[in-house]
């Protein structure tokens, strides 16, 4: 299942006979006609029936067709807040990762409000995630006529395992590898054994195709809320216990996310494959 989430010009002179343009016009023409080319439509030999056939010109559809793919891709970060990609952009190629989602209750989303709160308070300008969910790989590359196979080795190896559920209670904060990004995260306390068990069914997909693995000693979490730069160290310094006390002393007690794997989904580019499990 697929979700869709998108010229020349001649010379007044005239070449003599050892230039490059008369040795082509010879070789185009097979005639020894000293008349010059007229805008790079050359006079080809005359048919059997004496007429001359003049080349069709390109169409102006047939010349833009390829000028896209020609130009070169320039990331601008404040068109995407400020983040900035872990690898250059290049047409053809698709990000990729697995994942498994969180749909978010309304206690979580008010919870969640109230840590941004604190964060700003120690100008830690915090941004809600787009997307609630647990990775299961890094994101890595793909070309496009991989994507098909890549997501047919990871459907085929799921076909038997169980669905499960997992805790998250802990807050956490964490940095991507280039240090351009923080990141608020609830780290997974309940389903570590089943989450083993999928990073190693990911990473078999994952070497098959020359791909990154997933982290040797992985901290599996949901990230929260993210912000750019690097703020790991003040982040813990001065707002971290403080946005775990309101996870602690929630209203309705301890606040924890239940997480239900019912399924996997990948992510390449702007298209999501579901991977259901049994």
């Amino acid at each position: 299942m697929i979700v869709n989430y998108s010229s020349s010009s001649s010379s007044e002179e005239e070449p003599d006979d050892s230039s490059p343009l008369r040795k082509r016009g010879k070789l185009d023409t097979e005639t020894s006609t000293s008349e010059p080319l007229d805008h790079g439509s050359v006079k080809r030999k005359a048919s059997k029936s004496g007429h001359l056939t003049p080349r069709l010109p390109l169409p102006d559809s047939v010349k833009e067709m390829f000028r896209e793919s020609e130009e070169q891709w320039i990331d601008k970060s404040e068109e995407h807040e400020g983040r900035q990609r872990s690898f250059q952009h290049e047409r053809g190629n698709w990000a990729t990762y697995v994942f498994c989602p969180y749909d978010p209750e309304e206690a979580f989303l008010e919870l969640l409000n109230e840590m941004m709160v604190v964060a700003s308070a120690q100008s830690i300008p915090l941004t809600l995630a787009e997307e609630f969910h647990l990775s299961l790989s890094k994101t890595v590359v793909l070309r496009h006529h991989w994507i098909q196979p890549f997501i047919q080795s990871i459907r085929t190896s799921l076909t038997q395992f169980q669905k499960f559920f997992c805790l998250a209670d802990k807050l956490g904060v964490y940095s991507n590898a280039e240090k351009t990004r923080t990141f608020l995260g609830m780290e997974i306390s309940t389903g570590k054994t089943q989450l083993l068990e999928l990073i190693k069914i990911v990473d078999e997909t994952m070497k098959e195709f020359n791909l990154s693995t997933f982290y040797k000693d992985p901290s599996f979490h949901i990230s929260l809320a993210w912000c750019v730069g690097d703020h790991t160290e003040r982040m813990k310094k001065t707002c971290l216990s403080q946005m775990q006390s309101l996870v602690d002393v929630h209203e309705d007690g301890p606040f924890y996310i239940q997480l239900n794997c019912t399924e996997l989904r990948c992510k390449s580019g702007n298209k999501v494959f579901l991977f259901p499990l049994q």
